[in-house]
């Protein structure tokens, strides 16, 4: 009995020392994963800055990386489009043999594709594509692998036959690459989607791969079979005319029968040259059409018919469809974004219309991770490339340096597309929070507070904007140039943050549209066109009616096609001595705010005055904003001629 018990306590022991002994070398794992990323990091440039830090945890905080659930393996990398360039050293990802799924698409990653990564033992998802990696397709290859996605690269050489021992593999794309060489005999049960369109391959296609579409194989000129064109090996056979040959022997009966056939009839010689013409003609436009259907698979790559491709262009555009293949790794993200896609992704993300408005139409987007953000694309884009990158960077660092101010995310140019990336609020407009279904909503209408708070963020908004974003020392030429109630997005806490900044300079306002947003625009704007600090003031101060009123830039009189702007409607009830019938019904229901209505109805009739000069500037705008809604503020002020001066008493 005292040898059992012994055994048994050695036993335990024996387990506990293991288990000991076994969590030095899992820390020692990890501390490995996070020293060899470090590595990879240090030795790969990048655009997009990266917050791998050794001194932060890896597993947490790191940009792009994934660990187990224990927090003890990095098992996935994700860093799509954050501009990698050059080789992959060796000795650094290679390294992380728990690394499950390996994203580097959309970058400029070059040279040859080292082996030692595709062959990771436990890796399963390998995305490359869209990257500059040349020479052969690597021959070693992870048995546990089930995507593995090398197209959109430069690779060369025949299609390894170790392909074949990929059991699991469920998905192959090796298109848009030089790959030449015969198609191996791929039997993958598991496979369901295949891509090895456009490179040089030759030969047949496989029996086991005539499942998969045309699509799979368009653009190789030299491979045949289903579902291409037919492999032709034997010599065609003779025509019927040519039964009889010159070699062949002829009696002289025969001789005179041929004789007496060739004479013909005019008559009979016209209907055969016609004939003949006829034939001639179907055959030259069947080799047309065939040759110009060829050129449009080759062109379009998508295999949708003329019919098709007619019905999807009377369909609203959907951003992202001027984009072109080439340029689809060339999303540009600012500093300090957390976002984890590239283009590839918001192009495949479903699409909600939240508005379409004077610079374009803004759309909600929602990745496959779940992620939402809000996609504006412009329209009208006058700006070269050049031009819209430096107004990007000037709008970019606007964004990041203030809370009422809508930060910039990311954007992308190319000669047909331009995109701009924000994030998504969903609180909504100012616009929709005054006039929009509350029903719907289940909201209520907002407070006096509520639209306090929101003048004086937005106020504060465009002031920064008016000053370069602090920097401007009152030189700057910075102009919004739209202001108004829906570029003006709400947060949760009712923090207001204005959008669209900076995009007036580059965007060619149709004629048509003039009508619509004319109600937010100063006298002069409409006379001229030039946008200036003071239109941004008055287009404020519409909005600032809007606010008190409840009520739309536009008001219908009640005339056929008469319709009043705003502030000229409150301007002739106030002249008649009935400034309370200017409220909206909604802030009369609250007590003891009539007064700080009234201050502010002074301010946004300053806003509105018809002569610029007459104007207040933004930065004085929001001190008297701060004095309506902490009146300790404006006893502590000066006498307050200068902030006071533009301000009359309706």
């Amino acid at each position: 009995m005292k040898l059992h018990n012994s055994i048994a306590a050695l036993t335990v022991l024996f387990l506990v020392l293991q288990q000991l002994s076994i969590f030095p070398p899992i820390i020692a794992d990890l501390n490995s994963d996070r020293q060899a990323l470090l590595e990879f990091a240090t030795a790969v440039p990048h655009a997009r800055k990266l917050n791998w830090n050794a001194a932060v945890p890896v597993c947490s905080s790191w940009f792009g990386i994934t660990c187990d659930l224990n927090g003890t393996r990095v098992i996935a990398i994700h860093l799509p489009g954050v501009g990698l360039s050059g080789n992959i050293p060796d000795n650094s990802i290679q390294k992380l043999d728990a690394l499950q799924i390996l994203s580097l698409r959309s970058n400029y990653l070059s040279g040859n594709l080292p082996s030692t990564i595709t062959s990771i033992p436990s890796l399963q998802y390998l995305y490359l594509q869209s990257n500059n990696f040349s020479g052969a397709l690597p021959a070693s290859l992870s048995p546990e692998l089930s995507v593995l996605d090398l197209s959109y690269n430069s690779f060369t050489g025949d299609i390894p036959l170790t392909l074949q021992n990929l059991t699991r593999l469920t998905v192959l794309h090796l298109e848009k690459n030089s790959i030449s060489g015969a198609i191996p005999s791929l039997k993958l049960t598991r496979l369901k989607a295949l891509n090895l369109s456009y490179n040089n391959l030759n030969g047949s296609i496989p029996y086991l791969l005539h499942k998969f579409p045309n699509s799979s194989f368009i653009g190789n000129s030299l491979l045949c079979g289903l579902p291409l064109k037919p492999c032709s090996s034997s010599p065609p056979s003779p025509s019927p005319s040519s039964a009889i040959s010159p070699n062949s022997p002829v009696t002289a009966p025969q001789r005179r029968k041929h004789a007496s056939e060739k004479k013909l009839s005019s008559g009979s010689i016209t209907a055969i040259t016609i004939g003949g013409c006829a034939v001639m003609l179907l055959l030259l436009a069947v080799i047309i059409v065939c040759c110009l259907k060829r050129i449009d698979d080759k062109e379009g790559g998508s295999g949708l018919s003329k019919e098709r491709n007619k019905k999807a262009s009377e369909k609203p555009k959907e951003f992202g469809s001027g984009v072109q293949e080439s340029e689809k790794n060339k999303l540009f993200f600012f500093e300090g974004c957390s976002y984890n896609f590239d283009l590839e992704d918001l192009l495949r993300a479903s699409a909600e219309v939240l508005g379409k408005g004077s610079f374009g139409s803004t759309y909600k987007a929602v990745l496959e991770d779940g992620t939402m953000v809000v996609v504006k694309r412009l329209k009208e884009v006058a700006a070269s490339k050049k031009e819209f990158e430096q107004q990007m960077e000037i709008v970019g660092k606007l964004g990041q340096n203030h809370p009422n101010v809508v930060p910039v995310r990311a954007y992308y140019y190319s000669k047909d597309e331009k995109l701009l990336v924000f994030d998504y609020m969903p609180a909504g407009s100012l616009f929709m929070n005054l006039h929009g279904n509350r029903s719907e909503r289940g909201s209520t209408a907002l407070d006096w507070n509520s639209r306090l708070k929101i003048a004086l963020g937005t106020a504060k908004g465009i002031a920064h904007i008016h000053s370069g974003g602090g920097g401007g020392g009152g030189k700057c030429t910075i102009i919004h140039g739209n202001i108004k109630s829906s570029n003006v997005l709400l947060t949760q806490d009712l923090e207001s943050c204005v959008s669209d900044v900076g995009l007036a300079p580059m965007v060619n306002f149709p004629t048509t549209t003039i009508p619509r947003i004319i109600g937010y625009r100063a006298p002069e704007v409409i006379e001229t066109r030039k946008y200036s600090h003071k239109s941004d003031v008055y287009s404020f101060g519409v909005l600032l009616l809007e606010m008190l009123t409840g009520k739309a830039p536009l008001q219908h009189s009640g005339h056929h096609d008469d319709v009043v702007d705003l502030p000229r409607w409150v301007r002739s009830v106030v002249r008649e001595e009935w400034t309370a019938e200017v409220f909206d019904v909604e802030l009369l229901k609250y007590q003891n705010v009539e007064e700080e209505m009234v201050q502010m109805l002074q301010i946004a009739l300053a806003c509105v005055a018809k002569n610029p000069d007459m104007r207040p500037k933004m930065d004085e705008i929001v001190r008297m904003i701060e004095e309506i809604q902490q009146p300790e503020l404006k006893n502590r002020s000066s006498s307050g001629t200068e902030t006071e001066s533009n301000v009359q008493t309706p």
